[in-house]
């Protein structure tokens, strides 16, 4: 192969046109990025970065991800079943390497500058990095391809990955912004009756609630009270590989400034909710969020918190909002629509290996839902 690979453990490290060849393009790839992974990355969370490059120049990147689940409990809910399934998770998989970012949602694992390299030649460069890790850094039990779309999957052909189990778990929700909405207005006045009507239903419950943007010294002040309500939510969930640090909303406006944004919900000046959004060239990510449980139902929090990121992205004129894969049915019903993505995972005990769809299948069962269509037929052209 006449290119080089070279391996980093610190973003201080990182080529100087590390953002010029890559970061520029994606934000989750930044230096800025990078540095909050470094400084407040969970607990069981290791990051390395590969550079790639031709004849000495830069020409692409990639993230790696090591996630230790020995003291990690992978299932939150205080079940028989999450135990046994906790049990599983952690003697088949003590740890696990992933190509990508396991704490977004979306191919935001590599780049590389298509003026100096086709994309056919792309995955056989990841492929030298996964093995370049496994050999030079650690052995894991799991190899994760992580959130690749379907158009990129089909480059992941032939005999060398027929030992891998090709995934997809959840649908990445996504809303592409209409260019005749203008204010937040219009984007409602498409919705049906029946959705239309729920949205305003739902803006008259959050009277006497306090919605602004935060700043460097408010999530200071915050960030104990968003991090209770982070876990909130993040302890409900039925599977879950990491917890974030208490630090980690004040590394990210730190390091991104204003492409990183925290609004926070304040009820008799007392924090009851947040969410936080990253903004990337045309497209805001939907990142982590937290709320009141004993709140959410009565005011509508989350569903306030989704029409609040819509606004937002139509007031900025972004083009698409990307609202990850939690959630889907209550994000249908305020337009946004699936995108299948897919991964591919591989165990290196061969044994283990010939048994990975099943055991895939029992750690992540399907979760059915139903998707809905709020816009009216007008409202759809």
């Amino acid at each position: 192969m006449p290119y080089d690979l070279k391996v980093y453990n610190s973003v201080s490290d990182l080529p100087l046109d590390w953002n010029d060849v890559i970061g520029n393009h994606n934000i989750m790839l930044s230096k800025e990025y990078l540095y909050v992974l470094e400084s407040s990355r969970p607990d069981n969370m290791e990051c390395y970065y590969v550079g790639f490059f031709d004849h000495n120049i830069l020409i692409g990147g990639a993230l790696f991800q090591y996630l230790n689940f020995q003291k990690h409990e992978t299932f939150q809910k205080n079940e028989i079943w999450c135990s046994i399934r906790n049990f599983f998770s952690r003697k088949m998989s003590k740890d696990l390497m992933i190509l990508g970012n396991n704490m977004l949602t979306g191919q935001n694992g590599f780049y590389f500058d298509s003026s100096k390299i086709v994309l056919e030649q792309v995955v056989p460069l990841l492929d030298a990095a996964v093995e370049k890790m496994q050999k030079e850094i650690r052995k894991t039990s799991l190899i994760i391809y992580k959130d690749y779309q379907s158009n990129f999957v089909s480059y992941f052909q032939g005999k060398k990955y027929q030992s891998y189990f090709r995934f997809s778990v959840q649908p990445n929700m996504m809303l592409k912004i209409k260019n005749n909405w203008m204010v937040f207005e219009d984007y409602v006045n498409d919705f049906s009756k029946k959705y239309r009507t729920r949205a305003r239903s739902a803006r008259k419950k959050f009277n006497g609630i306090e919605r602004c943007e935060m700043n460097l010294d408010e999530i200071k002040k915050h960030q104990k009270e968003m991090n209770i309500l982070y876990q909130n939510v993040a302890e409900n969930a039925p599977f879950n590989t990491f917890f974030l640090a208490v630090n980690h909303f004040e590394s990210m406006k730190k390091n991104l400034n204003q492409n990183f944004k925290v609004f926070g919900y304040f009820s008799d000046q007392r924090l009851i909710g947040f969410y936080t959004l990253i903004l990337n060239s045309e497209d805001i990510d939907t990142y982590f969020l937290g709320y009141d449980k004993n709140i959410q139902k009565e005011k509508q929090l989350y569903l306030n918190m989704l029409l609040d990121m819509v606004e937002f992205g139509i007031t900025h004129q972004f083009k698409r909002i990307i609202f990850g894969r939690t959630a889907l049915e209550i994000k249908s019903t305020i337009g946004a629509e699936p995108f299948e993505i897919f991964g591919l995972i591989k165990h290196n005990n061969p044994l283990v290996n010939l048994f990975m769809e099943k055991i895939f299948a029992l750690l992540n069962p399907t979760k059915e839902w139903i998707q809905r269509k709020p816009f009216s037929k007008a409202g759809l052209n």
